[in-house]
């Protein structure tokens, strides 16, 4: 398997980068001008890609719009203390989605970044998701 790589299309790079840097404590790896920029400091580097809103993502796609928006793919954080985390995501423009949620495995802050992603905030307790896992 190869590695894996996260991309994130935003409308401008500059915004975004101070956004995910400031939420999250990420830094910026590689820049190509004003379309591309590399952020590291999570398990998987982080590619922000500078996309119009307006513009087509796929062929017979609805044009991308950064509102609020639901996908199936979204990013997880997983943080040592969840208040101070969810202070730094909230300084930097997060929007709160719901109140933390408690869970066998720990707790969760659900948040959208500004352009539109839904991003969670985790923090494992015990054994995390071993808590309520099963073998397969």
């Amino acid at each position: 398997m190869s590695d894996l790589l996260v991309n994130i299309d935003v409308p401008a790079i500059d915004p975004a980068i101070a956004f995910y840097t400031r939420a999250f404590g990420l830094r910026v790896g590689r820049r190509s001008g004003e379309s591309f920029v590399e952020l590291l400091g999570a398990a998987a580097p982080i590619y922000l890609l500078a996309k119009p809103a307006g513009s087509e993502p796929a062929a017979g796609a609805p044009p991308r719009d950064y509102r609020r928006h639901w996908t199936p793919v979204h990013l997880d954080f997983v943080v040592d203390d969840l208040e101070a985390a969810a202070r730094r995501a909230l300084e930097a423009g997060a929007v709160p989605e719901a109140e933390i949620e408690v869970a066998a495995w720990g707790r969760m802050l659900r948040l959208a970044d500004p352009f539109g992603h839904g991003v969670c905030l985790l923090q494992f307790s015990g054994r995390g998701y071993d808590e309520i896992a099963t073998s397969g």
